[in-house]
């Protein structure tokens, strides 16, 4: 048995089938960690969603901002972007019970040595934390009123954590920092401005896991969203979206040994910033 942790696919299905053959994957055996942001952009959103779905517990997925852009503009909120390849899945026949089953996710997953999300952590957060934050997202939006969650999550501000949030605030803040978050600021709030590479960010700007005044973490953090990162294994941290999408690699990390695997990918959008 082992478990392999694998990076954004945005609807690269054949590149999925190709690194799951090329693992030898075996579904009744291994198990698979999706970091999130399994749709849009690329050609199969609702080919990936049908298949990561169709794995049962061989799969967890934690929840990344594509994923809720396809939950919101399934509920008519949220603003479509002329880049997205949305349709076929709002479109398909089954598409109530793949987006019964998307919204149903977590955000946040600790398991053993290792805790995955799809962007990251604000500073002042631990794991233990962090999980129960994830906790509350989870609950509103798996519970009867998550049409209302919906309609408030999306937004910036407050870019900053504080303990006394309430209401949607706090969890606009948590679902912007595990699903939307590069950089954060001295201070701890969140830098949406910036994108790119950590070396490309202007000063005062810091990579979320390198900010200072940091929790302590125990667990390695295994992540995507930030395919201008690429893949980097440090301690501490697994980032895996190494760019799939963009004609970059397909990257999956056995979890057992921390044993890498990538394949190439074929470009399906041309880079015109950093997503």
């Amino acid at each position: 048995m082992a478990t392999y942790a694998i990076g954004d696919l945005q609807g690269c299905y054949e590149p999925l089938l190709r690194l799951l053959d090329y693992i030898s994957f075996d579904r009744g055996r291994d198990r698979l960690w999706f970091v999130g942001d399994l749709v849009n952009r690329g050609p199969q959103s609702l080919e990936v969603l049908r298949f990561v779905r169709g794995l049962g517990d061989a799969a967890v997925v934690v929840l990344g901002n594509h994923d809720l852009h396809l939950i919101m503009q399934s509920e008519g909120h949220g603003r479509a972007n002329r880049e997205d390849t949305l349709g076929p899945v709002l479109a398909a026949p089954d598409r109530m019970a793949l987006l019964d089953w998307l919204r149903r996710r977590p955000l946040f997953h600790v398991e053993g040595e290792f805790a995955m999300v799809h962007a990251g952590l604000l500073p002042a957060w631990g794991v233990r934390k962090a999980a129960a934050l994830g906790r509350e997202v989870e609950t509103a939006l798996a519970g009867p009123d998550y049409r209302d969650f919906l309609a408030h999550m999306w937004g910036s501000q407050p870019a900053a954590w504080e303990d006394d949030l309430a209401g949607w605030d706090r969890l606009r803040v948590v679902v912007n920092a595990m699903t939307r978050m590069r950089f954060c600021h001295a201070d701890g709030s969140m830098d949406f401005r910036t994108k790119g590479p950590p070396e490309k960010a202007p000063r005062g700007s810091y990579p979320w896991f390198a900010a200072p005044r940091r929790a302590r973490r125990d667990h390695t953090l295994v992540c995507g969203h930030w395919s201008a990162l690429g893949f980097r294994a440090q301690p501490g941290l697994l980032a895996l979206d190494s760019g799939c999408l963009w004609g970059g690699s397909l990257t999956a990390v056995r979890l057992d040994d921390r044993q890498v695997f990538s394949l190439p990918c074929p470009r399906h959008v041309q880079p015109s910033g950093w997503d």
